[in-house]
């Protein structure tokens, strides 16, 4: 007896925009501030601040800027 072969996608339900919600710092060159979003929604921004790191701004501003 052939039994039919069933697959289940888990993700099916999932929203493929969802990746393109923005989660956590970036650096908004047009402003000159690094800005934390939750879900996609800006929750927190700032300017260059002298307890960051040097090292960690430059990261930020040359792989998260937005």
């Amino acid at each position: 007896m052939d039994a039919e072969q069933l697959q289940l996608d888990l993700f099916d339900d999932c929203d493929a925009d969802q990746s393109a919600v923005l989660n956590g710092m970036y650096y908004e060159a047009a402003t000159g501030l690094f800005v934390s979003f939750v879900l996609g929604r800006r929750h927190w921004q700032g300017q260059a601040a002298h307890d960051w790191p040097k090292a960690w701004q430059d990261k930020m501003k040359q792989e998260r800027a937005i």
